[in-house]
Formats: C-alpha cells, structure tokens, sequence
C-alpha cells in the first residue's frame, strides 16, 4: 500500500516508518514545512511542504495514498508553549491537510489524538462514547480536531478514524524528546534529585512500540465497525508506584529505605521531603494540587481487533533511567540565560528606529526650507517660489500621504511663523489667502501622497501575486520532481527486482514444459526458489478435513507427515480458508511459517506450506509474493490436472485401478527424478505376478494402496506398485500386505527404459 505520513520527526514518526517499510508498504512523507528537515527514518519519497499551502492537493493527487496518518496530537511541528496561538494554528493546518485528503476521495485517513481531550478526576475508564471535556487548550484544540475529522467523515462519506492514544511514552534520545510524564519524572530525578508529584493521581502508560503495533492494525485491516477507537493498555498505575519506580532505578545502588515504621506511603513521602538529600538519592515530594484520574477504556478495540501487550512498564522505565544516566550530558544541558530588559530593549529598538525615521527626517528638512522661504521673501529672483510647497511634494512623493500631512502642518506653521513678523495673529486669521494657501498646500500633498501610497500597493500586490506564483511554479516543480523520481524508482524496481512480476512470470512459466506427472515436484522446487527457503511442502487435499503429501524439499518440510488433518491446525485453517496467506507470527513448531491455499470453484485443492523464513521477511510483502507465486502455480498445477482427468480413461485399463503401461512408465520416471532432487520420497514394488493374472493381481492389490498410490505394468511386462512418500522401511509394510492376499513382491531401485 501507498502510505502517507503527516508530522514532524520524533521517535514516534520513525518507529511508523519503520514499522511499515518491514511490512513492505511503501511510504511517503509530508514534512509539514518548506524547508528540508533532518532526523526522519528512510522513506520512500519526502515532500517538504507546509501545511498551509495551497499545493497541498497536488500532494495527494499525485501520491494517491491508501492511507493517510496525521500524528495530530504528537506532531512535533506544533509548539504548545503559546498554546492560544497553535490552537489557531492547529485547526486552520488540519482543515487544509482534511480538504487536502477529500479531493481525492481515496483511502483511510487516520488522525491521532490523546487522552488529553478529557479531564481529570474520572473515576473508571472513559468510553469512546462519553463526551469530552478538555481542560487546558492543547487538549481542546485535539477536541475541535476530532470534530473536525467527525465532520469531514460524514458529510463527504470519508474513511476516517480517530485513535486516542492513552499517556504514550518512550525512551528519549535528546532533551527534546523529553515530553511524557515518565521521561520527565526521571529528568527530574537526574537534574536536582527530586520528584514532585500527587501520590493519588493515577494514568495508564502506552509504550510507543505497542502503540505502533496497535495503529499498524488501524492501518491493515479491511474493514472497521467504528470511526473512534481508544488505544490503551487499561491498567491504570498510580503516580506513586510510577515514582518508586524511577526512585529505584534513578537513585544510587544502595538498599532501599522501607516505610515500615510509618503507618502509610504518604506519610513516608512528607517524611522524605524533611530530610536532607545525599548524593544519588531521589526524594519524592507531595504536589498539592487536586486528584486526577485519566484513563482509556479499550474494550471496544480489543474486541475488534485484539490487544496484545509487548511491553513493561517496569522494565522500560529501567531501561530509561540506565539510557538517561549514562547520557546525563545530554539530558542537563542548561538553558540559555533569560535576556535582560535592556538587553531585550535593545534588540527591540529597530523596528522602533525604523517607524521614527521618517518622522525624524521631516523635522530636519523641515528646517533648510524654512530657511529658504525667509530668504525667498526679500529676494527679487525666488520671490514667487513657494518652497513649502516643494518641501510638502517632496515628502508626499516620497513617503506617501501620512508624511505628506506632517509636512503639511509643519509648512503651514511656519507660514504663520514667518507672517507674524509683519502682521499679528488676528490679522493672519483673517487673511483668506492663508486659507487658500493652507488648502492648495494640503490638497496638492494629500492627492499625491494618495497616488504614491496607491502606486505602492499595487506595486505590492503585483509583488504578491508574482510571489505566489511562483511558490506555486516551484512546488509544482517539486513535485514533478518527485514524481520522476518515483517513476524511475519504480522502472528499476520492475527491471531489476527478483521478486518483479515479470521475473515471477518468467520462473513459474517453466512449469509448462514439464510433464503433467512433474508439475507438483517443480512447483515446490520453484516456490523454495522465489520465498529464498530451503523447507517447502505441497500437500493435496483428500477429502473434507486431510491433505496429502504430494511435494516436499527437505526432511524439515517432510516433518509433519505424509498425511494431515488440517482442519484441525486450527490458527492456519482459519486463515486459509478465507483466502488469505497464514503467517505464524507466534512461531509455534505445529505449524509452518507461512502457509497459502489453492481453490478452483471454491473448493481446496492445494495447500503450500512454508519454514525457514527469517523473522524480518515474514512480513505483509512477503505474504502477497507468497499469493502472486501461488496463482502462478495455480495455473500449470490445473492444467495438468485437467489434462490427466481428460485422459483418464486411456492411462487406466477399462474397468480397474491399474494403470497402463505408458502413463505408468512416465509416472515411476516423474516420481524417481524427483526423488533424486529431494523433491519427493517414493517406493517402487515389483509384484511376482504372471502376465495372464495381472488385471486379476492388480485389482485384488489396488484395496491394499492409499490413494495416492499408483499400480500399473512397465515395459517389461511386469505389475508394479508405486508408493508415493513412503520411506523403504514403510514399504515392507505394505510388502506384508501384498503376502496376505497371496502376492509375493520385492523393492527395485529403478527399471529399464
């Protein structure tokens, strides 16, 4: 399948990625930036776009994704420390990324959450059903996304799930990495000894492995009953057992203090937090603070898809605290010191110059042009220049309509200034050419700072628009880039890989050149091939419930025996009848590693079982080249079973089980060859018969056989039987029958031609 996964890098991303790459999906990767990120796991393709822009649907349309994981809760591009400015954030990129997903209108999109939709105080594990009720803004921005995923799915009719997650940990690398409640309690106890806590409180702890197997079955399963499921191991652990736990592990090797001499735990806590702490030890301190109870029910989950819990939360606390010990370097690096007033000051002061400037530069010009106008009045050349027009013009050109109204005030005030010289104030005020003046001056400033400030906008805008274009040229380009590199990845993996469907058509097309009587033994051999196993069995199904061995390419396949009753292996027969490839995930010895059915009208003809499968290849990709290679085989195997009902009639003498002399002689050679190549274990007998009774011999014989047995005459007119996978101490066996009905007979190694 083609997988999409959305968010930024963190340990819970890459344990995704390289969860799917084993099971042989192919991956691609939606960074949630512009710019190239470090620390994501191997991926098939990765797009480095954020997730509000606008090429978002050509993403989708061009990888056409099966299904789509959105880490919602556990995105690291998300930063909740301004949590009222990500809530905003959060909502308008995950309605991009679901508008995104709609236009397609293909695949499953999955969207993580986490318990944090739900308050404190509970007092039994919460049901999906129940209505959420977030107390801190992280939690109700999850909320709000989950709506939003509930919305999309029913009026677009969208496969879309939500998982909450229950308290996810895991073991940090980095400082970074540090934001569960179990990494912080043991940086807390690293950095000043001290675990601070209410002993009361009580949550149920998801490791991130197990939660990645929990999604992985979100991700393969066909079908789904809900659109809401809680993912948590329901075991709820108190804040106090989860802090003896890191004081165990955290502090220095020395006995543990007991709390027997006082009457509880919490006391014993109050009485630690009076001591004074030694080196290496870690004192657990009561928070005040009310009790809080968080805890996800799995029931509706576990009764669809079953859980199985692969972690400890003991043994992984252990393993965190020896980690964080032993790399307490990176773990302790401080923070940088907080900046001053001054200091943020400072820095601040550019934008604040930057704003004042041109009020500055106003105020100086200003003054060269009041001093020009005194000059001009007396002069007998520049006595009709008016240079506070030129001064407002200037201004209006160039800063625009607010500067051109500073200079504008500043011009008439000095106009007044320079009048009152000759006249007075009153006289200055009723002077209507100081008004027609002062209107000329504003008008003439203000339409020319209009056009400059509108010149500019347009500018801007043209600016813009030049911009988005071309982000949006480059993102096409990027993503056609992408899609040539996956069409060449894909042209190499047609051409090159061995398990292309063109190199699988080739091998399993050499069955056709093989005898119908060979084509079983050739199957296995072809199936060892293509799986890379040494151990192969071909069983042929008898009747309702047994199967017969019919090829087999070692001792180990061999193991189970000539005949089985398959019905009763009841974890692979579930599985096979169903059309679907078994695989032994538990490694129990009674059954193979992998094992695959062939029907023909709905019935079961075939059953190929696998061993020798390494653990890392016994994966989903390993699974469906299993089904391609079985349909392959399907094919010659009921072509020559076709072909030899059709000459059923002339390979038997009329009436009886004894085959006739060609169709036998090609049947020994067939079985003999194949036991050279240990692809089969056989028998031959030769029956002391005359020529006149051998139809008689052969009749009386065939009651003693199996089955899959074969009597019939050879060329040297001799009566033989062939016992199909029976060893020469089995045969003596069927020898002593032979002697009951009156027929003496002896093993032959091989007959003439």
């Amino acid at each position: 399948m083609k997988i999409v996964l959305i968010g930024g890098a963190n340990s819970l991303m890459n344990s995704l990625i390289n969860k799917l790459n084993k099971e042989g999906h192919r991956v691609c990767l939606l960074t949630g930036s512009a710019y190239k990120q470090d620390g994501y796991g191997k991926v098939f393709e990765t797009y480095n776009f954020a997730y509000s822009s606008v090429s978002l649907c050509d993403v989708f349309e061009s990888i056409n994704p099966d299904v789509t994981i959105c880490l919602g809760a556990y995105d690291s591009n998300y930063h909740w420390e301004n949590a009222e400015r990500e809530s905003v954030t959060f909502a308008s990129c995950l309605i991009n990324i679901l508008m995104a997903y709609s236009t397609v209108k293909r695949g499953r999109f999955l969207f993580l959450s986490s318990e944090e939709v739900y308050g404190g105080g509970l007092t039994e594990p919460v049901e999906e059903q129940a209505p959420t009720s977030p107390q801190t803004l992280r939690g109700m921005a999850l909320a709000q996304g989950e709506e939003l995923c509930e919305n999309y799915r029913r009026t677009r009719d969208l496969d879309i799930i939500v998982a909450r997650l229950d308290h996810l940990y895991s073991i940090p690398q980095t400082l970074k990495d540090v934001d569960n409640v179990c990494a912080k309690l043991c940086l807390d106890a690293l950095d000043s000894g001290v675990i601070t806590i209410n002993p009361k409180d009580r949550a149920a702890f998801l490791y991130e492995a197990d939660a990645v197997e929990y999604i992985y079955r979100l991700v393969a399963g066909a079908e789904h009953r809900e659109s809401l499921y809680h993912i948590s191991p329901s075991e709820p652990v108190t804040y106090l057992e989860l802090a003896r736990m890191v004081q165990r592990y955290m502090g220095k090797d020395k006995k543990l203090k007991t709390d027997e001499d006082v009457d509880s735990e919490l006391q014993y806590i109050e009485l630690e937090g009076e001591q004074d702490l030694d080196e290496g030890d870690i004192r657990i301190v009561r928070k005040n603070e009310p009790d809080s109870c968080r805890i996800l029910s799995n029931k509706l989950y576990n009764s669809e898809f079953g859980m199985a819990r692969f972690g400890n939360l003991e043994n992984n606390i252990r393993k965190m605290a020896v980690y964080m010990k032993r790399n307490r370097d990176v773990f302790l690096m401080k923070n940088e010191a907080e900046p001053t007033f001054w200091e943020r000051l400072r820095r601040g002061a550019g934008w604040i110059i930057q704003a004042l400037l041109p009020f500055v530069e106003n105020l100086v010009c200003f003054i060269p042009f009041f001093m020009l106008n005194n000059r001009a009045v007396d002069s007998r050349y520049f006595a009709n220049m008016d240079f506070y027009l030129l001064y407002v013009l200037l201004f209006a050109i160039v800063y625009g309509q607010q500067q051109a109204t500073v200079s504008a005030f500043l011009a008439t005030a000095g106009y007044c200034f320079r009048q009152m010289y000759d006249r007075s104030g009153f006289e200055i005020m009723l002077d209507y050419n100081t008004y027609v003046w002062v209107a000329q001056l504003f008008i003439l400033g203000l339409v020319v700072g209009y056009m400059r400030d509108q010149i500019r906008i347009m500018r801007s805008e043209a600016r813009e628009h030049s911009e988005f274009l071309t982000s949006q040229l480059n993102d096409i380009q990027d993503i056609n880039k992408s899609n040539v590199r996956v069409k060449d990845a894909l042209e190499v993996q047609i051409v090159n890989q061995n398990g292309s469907i063109g190199k699988l058509y080739n091998i399993t097309a050499q069955l056709d050149q093989y005898t119908p009587e060979e084509v079983l033994f050739y199957a296995a051999a072809m199936l060892s091939q293509l799986m890379e196993s040494k151990d192969v069995a071909i069983y042929s199904v008898a009747n309702a419930g047994y199967a017969r061995l019919s090829a087999s390419t070692s001792e180990k396949a061999r193991h189970l025996g000539n005949s089985i009753r398959y019905a009763e292996m009841e974890d692979m027969y579930h599985e096979i009848v169903q059309h679907k490839v078994y695989i032994n995930r538990t490694m129990d010895d009674r059954y193979p590693l992998m094992a695959n059915a062939l029907f023909e009208e709905d019935e079961m003809q075939l059953i190929l079982m696998v061993w020798g499968i390494s653990w890392e290849h016994m994966t989903l990709g390993q699974a469906n080249l299993l089904t391609v290679v079985s349909y392959l085989i399907q094919n010659a195997v009921l072509r020559a079973n076709r072909y030899l009902e059709a000459l059923e009639n002339q390979r038997y003498i009329k009436g009886t089980k004894v085959m006739e002399t060609d169709a036998f002689s090609g049947l020994v050679h067939a079985y003999l060859e194949a036991q050279k190549k240990n692809l089969t274990v056989c028998t031959l007998i030769k029956v002391q018969v005359d020529s006149a009774h051998q139809d008689e011999a052969g009749q009386a014989l065939t009651s003693k056989l199996r089955q899959s047995d074969y009597i019939g005459t050879m060329k040297d007119g001799c009566l033989y039987a062939l016992l199909s996978n029976t060893s020469s101490s089995d045969a003596r066996i069927v020898m002593e029958r032979f002697e009951q009905v009156g027929y003496a007979s002896e093993m032959v190694a091989s007959v003439a031609d």
